[in-house]
């Protein structure tokens, strides 16, 4: 771009996760580029984190583009990330004549609404979703490359303040612990077992535990087991906020165990104590996936694994031990 004041657009309309690990492209982009204006293409219930980035000036809704696609090129944009492939989103791109289209060359349809392809696959990489992002950084002539330490730096992310009759849940003198045990399906999970025995073995007098989860998610759990709730350092907090709460809650706790799955990645780019517990399934593992902070960390079997790729209970994640598990989280400092 031969502009010192672009306009750049970032695409990104899959989930919670893959969101959040896009947000070090947007400081990114600032540190390079400190007059532009960034926009971040997302899905409406993505909106409180995209918006929560410091280095993002603009959401864009996918749908009221896609019905309105005038408003795409009243932007008058320099260039268009496709960080996630999106075929609509593309060809609206080629309508509107965004001078840079910027897209993987993995898929077809980008050969036809896409004016610089960047030749790398995700699949087959050893490098985590977040560094292989900036390989679209390519026809920017900007760095592809950096440190997974260095990422965090650039998430930007900041919550908004937590209600009163929400911050009344935490503890002054304990460590508030987050349990997120579902995943939507789009993990390997630990079992509710698992989380039950964790909860059942972390002391009451150092700590209070939060269980949460979407509305769905809270059915599940309540049917599965209903006994975790019984516990009297455990608060159920499954189905009760909106993701900007959830966002501002787990900024005021103090940790948070989950899977591969959004909440963990918000705790870890918000400095929290994350921790995740990972399958050693390509590209599930965590050198593609793992949590990126200052304070996160994850918990893997040491083994390739094949056998549990077509199934949705992971023999290799649940040989995890609630013991290992209770022994990461006891190291953690309130």
């Amino acid at each position: 771009m031969k502009t010192d004041t672009p306009t750049i657009i970032l695409s990104r309309t899959d989930n919670l996760g893959d969101v959040i690990l896009t947000l070090p492209m947007a400081g990114l982009l600032r540190r390079h580029f400190p007059q532009a204006t960034l926009y971040f293409i997302g899905k409406s219930y993505t909106a409180p984190l995209i918006t929560g980035s410091r280095y993002v000036d603009y959401f864009l809704d996918r749908e009221a583009l896609l019905a309105d696609p005038k408003k795409l090129k009243e932007l008058k944009a320099d260039a268009i990330l496709f960080v996630f492939p999106d075929k609509s989103l593309a060809q609206l791109a080629k309508q509107a004549k965004i001078p840079l289209r910027i897209g993987t060359s993995h898929r077809i349809f980008h050969w036809l609404t896409c004016n610089q392809l960047v030749h790398f696959s995700r699949k087959r990489s050893s490098q985590h979703e977040a560094q292989l992002n900036l390989k679209l950084f390519k026809p920017l002539s900007l760095p592809t490359e950096a440190p997974l330490a260095d990422l965090p730096a650039w998430y930007g992310l900041q919550a908004a303040p937590l209600a009163p009759a929400w911050k009344a849940y935490l503890s002054n003198d304990k460590f508030n612990l987050i349990l997120h045990p579902k995943s939507k399906g789009s993990a390997r999970e630990w079992g509710l077992d698992n989380y039950e025995q964790l909860a059942k073995s972390l002391s009451p007098d150092r700590f209070q535990i939060f269980i949460t989860g979407s509305p769905a998610e809270k059915a599940l759990i309540h049917q599965e087991k209903p006994s975790i709730f019984q516990l009297p350092h455990v608060t159920d907090l499954t189905g009760k906020f909106t993701l900007e709460e959830l966002v501002s809650f787990i900024n005021e706790a103090d940790g948070l165990l989950a899977c591969s799955t959004g909440p963990l990645h918000i705790a870890a780019a918000l400095g929290k104590y994350a921790l995740g517990i990972y399958p050693p399934i390509r590209p599930m593992h965590p050198a593609r996936w793992q949590p990126l902070g200052k304070k996160a960390s994850y918990l893997c079997l040491d083994k390739d694994c094949e056998a549990c790729r077509k199934s949705s209970d992971c023999a290799c994640i649940l040989a995890i031990s609630v013991a290992q598990v209770k022994a990461t989280i006891e190291k953690w400092e309130k």
